[in-house]
């Protein structure tokens, strides 16, 4: 039910009006101190509290709880408070597109693994997953690793120095441009690469408005594994 419900919420959001406003915005692009991070608070509203809010909404929560370290930065940078007033939203909403994305694919792992079998948090993402399942005594660490040509999708993690027990396992996260789902066929009738590549994928599937997203295969398949493995 709750993975039925977030994906009504993503369909909904338009990321096409999102991206032609910020993707041009680039200015508060170094690294945000720890304390006006929005990782934290995504997974805090969108997992943990189940609250499916627009992204004006998301980041109005956290302006205001974060306002007085968000005017200390801006101020310790130096950078007007007009250019960073423009760019932080910029920046505040690639990582939210990221992130949400993500959080559906621990709302589809759960599905398959069962409730309650999924953690994902700022602590977990901080040690290099994505979320973790642990299933039939079992810990499984997911790691997206995510292709793209375009600046939204966030990099990957760096390996913490206090690893996680567990197995970790990486599932793929291509996002071919919208251009190749507009225009997926070369002069010739046949697909142009990325787009064939795409529809031939079983772990990924993009929703009307633009989002993709994973499909259960990849938990499927290793749910199995793990049950045929228990024999």
């Amino acid at each position: 039910m709750l993975l039925k419900k977030f994906e009504q919420f993503l369909e909904s959001v338009d990321l096409k009006a999102y991206r032609e406003k910020y993707r041009p915005i680039k200015i508060v692009e170094m690294d945000l101190p720890k304390e006006i991070q929005a990782i934290n608070m995504l997974y805090q509203v969108y997992w943990e509290r189940k609250k499916f809010l627009s992204f004006e909404k998301f980041y109005n929560e956290y302006l205001q709880e974060h306002r007085t370290e968000i005017d200390n930065f801006q101020k310790r940078i130096g950078m007007c408070k007009t250019c960073f007033g423009k760019g932080l939203p910029a920046r505040i909403y690639r990582t939210w597109a990221s992130i949400i994305t993500q959080i559906h694919a621990g709302y589809v792992s759960e599905s398959v693994f069962g409730d309650d079998t999924v953690k994902m948090s700022g602590e977990l993402d901080h040690k290099g997953a994505d979320f973790q399942v642990t299933y039939r005594g079992k810990t499984l660490n997911f790691q997206v690793k995510k292709k793209s040509l375009g600046r939204e999708v966030r990099q990957e993690k760096p390996k913490s120095k206090n690893p996680l027990q567990g197995e970790f396992v990486d599932i793929k996260y291509e996002v071919p441009s919208g251009d190749y789902f507009e225009n997926p066929r070369k002069k010739n009738g046949e697909y142009k690469l990325p787009y064939k590549r795409f529809r031939e994928n079983k772990e990924l599937k993009r929703f009307p408005n633009g989002f993709v997203v994973f499909t259960p295969y990849v938990f499927e398949e290793k749910k199995r594994e793990i049950d045929h493995s228990l024999r």
